[in-house]
């Protein structure tokens, strides 16, 4: 017997030797690593110049690409005419602001008015319940999964926020409508949504804990709604404190560009369907998603708004497809909602969003040769703001740059437009959302087509979520 446990600790010690040769086992930094790190360092005057330029000043400032500055011009010959920029402030709603946006034109146009605006915080109220309905919908659904399992731990995960896709945008307005922001304006808790977050947050959780205790202990699907239910009242009574109560009525009264005043009575369903007028169903989600192969259907589980409304589907595409059917919509003066990743290349005073338009490579040194794939892939990369394009500026049948509409307020950008190069385009642009009449019948056939499922913590599929950043 004795001899058994020393063969097994023998082997035990061999196996140990195997990985600590073959370099399995982790390895610390020692004070041989240090020096040789700190001899890899070279302190010369240059050296030292650029520590205290580094040390004591903005990176950004530094690293601006001040040539590409120079050369920049905000000269578009494709333009869709639109009136005042709105505000996010303190929030995650960019999604929702966007797909709002590019409503606005066609209601400028055909109502002859100076300026227009939707209510957000309507939208946001109703995507707010709708969501912690839906959230502890799926936690009866995946009540006898363990705790620590992947698809609960991903349910969990920050489950009420602000951020969402287009689906979730058009699912709303189908069900409640839409109402002009003079019905429901922005208050203080719509503009800086964190506690208000926290309080929904934490009632959903508490909700989700009691259910999955309940169903532990033998409660009916029935009964645990009974909780989701309980649940609901008091999310609901949290909406109303903090947004107000929103209207199933209303009036709009608008004075248009000839100084008339005009006046009118309707339900947010009806002013959708009379004054918007838009098929939102005809709207089409793109991705250019170079992680999974092209041309093909996908559907991300769990990624939705509504529990009566399916899981989110895209097409993924080549990029240069989606340029030239954003190019589509433009030229026939339609805009498109886009979701990107604004973490990068993105100059904010001036509104410029290029490649190169920050040189840290050239500042500290180092070269940044993470693809767009392994960028999503490593974490480093998503799509964390949306915004619509209103314009793009073409020669010779290319684009060189595009025309956008941000949603950041006028102090940010040229008066809150921005200017996207067209190599800013190909990285980190990730979505766009048109009308399929700008499609071709080969991505109309994909649309067809049985989706692939993709798991609910698909990196690239996480809601767009981007709180206004720091200047």
């Amino acid at each position: 017997m004795n001899s058994l446990r020393n063969i097994g600790l023998f082997s035990a010690i061999c196996f140990i030797g195997i990985f600590s040769v073959y370099g399995q086992s982790p390895e610390g930094i020692d004070s041989g690593t240090i020096k040789k790190l700190a001899d890899s360092f070279t302190n010369n005057p240059s050296q030292k110049a650029l520590v205290n330029a580094v040390s004591n000043n903005d990176i950004k400032s530094l690293a601006l690409n001040r040539e590409m500055v120079n050369q920049h011009n905000e000269i578009f010959n494709v333009m869709i005419e639109t009136k005042g920029i709105t505000d996010q402030k303190s929030t995650g709603r960019c999604w929702m602001f966007a797909g709002l946006n590019i409503l606005r034109p066609a209601i400028l146009n055909k109502y002859n008015l100076s300026e227009f605006e939707f209510s957000q915080s309507y939208l946001f109220f109703w995507d707010k319940l709708e969501k912690s309905n839906y959230f502890l919908e799926a936690i009866i659904e995946t009540r006898n999964k363990p705790i620590d399992d992947r698809e609960v731990q991903a349910l969990l995960d920050g489950p009420i926020s602000d951020g969402g896709w287009w689906s979730y945008y058009t699912a709303l307005i189908e069900k409640y409508g839409v109402i002009p922001k003079g019905n429901m304006p922005e208050t203080t808790n719509s503009e800086k949504s964190g506690m208000m977050n926290k309080t929904i947050q934490y009632l959903a959780l508490q909700g989700a804990s009691d259910i999955r205790k309940q169903a532990a202990g033998g409660s009916s699907v029935f009964q645990l709604r009974d909780t989701k239910n309980s649940t609901l009242q008091q999310i609901y009574k949290i909406l109303i404190y903090h947004l107000g109560n929103p209207p199933s009525e209303f009036t709009w009264r608008y004075k248009d560009k000839d100084e008339q005043i005009v006046e009118k009575k309707y339900t947010p369903q009806r002013f959708y369907k009379e004054v918007v007028g838009v098929n939102l169903n005809d709207y089409i989600t793109l991705f250019h998603h170079p992680v999974h192969p092209f041309n093909k259907h996908y559907q991300v589980k769990f990624r939705r708004n509504m529990a009566e409304e399916p899981d989110m589907t895209f097409v993924n595409l080549e990029i240069d497809a989606l340029k030239n059917y954003t190019l589509r919509s433009i030229l026939d003066k339609e805009p498109v909602w886009f979701a990107a990743d604004v973490g990068w290349q993105m100059e904010r005073k001036t509104g410029i969003m290029a490649e190169g338009i920050y040189q840290y490579d050239a500042l500290f040194g180092i070269e940044y040769q993470l693809s767009k794939a392994e960028r999503i892939q490593y974490g480093l990369s998503s799509a964390n703001h949306a915004m619509a394009f209103i314009g793009a500026d073409t020669l010779e049948g290319r684009t060189i740059k595009w025309r956008v509409e941000n949603s950041w307020g006028p102090d940010l950008g040229d008066n809150g437009y921005w200017t996207m190069y067209d190599n800013w385009f190909d990285n980190y642009v990730f979505t766009i959302i048109l009308n399929k009449k700008y499609l071709p019948q080969t991505v109309l056939a994909i649309i067809k087509t049985k989706p692939t499922l993709l798991p609910t913590w698909e990196p690239l599929a996480k809601s767009v979520y981007e709180m206004i950043p720091e200047n």
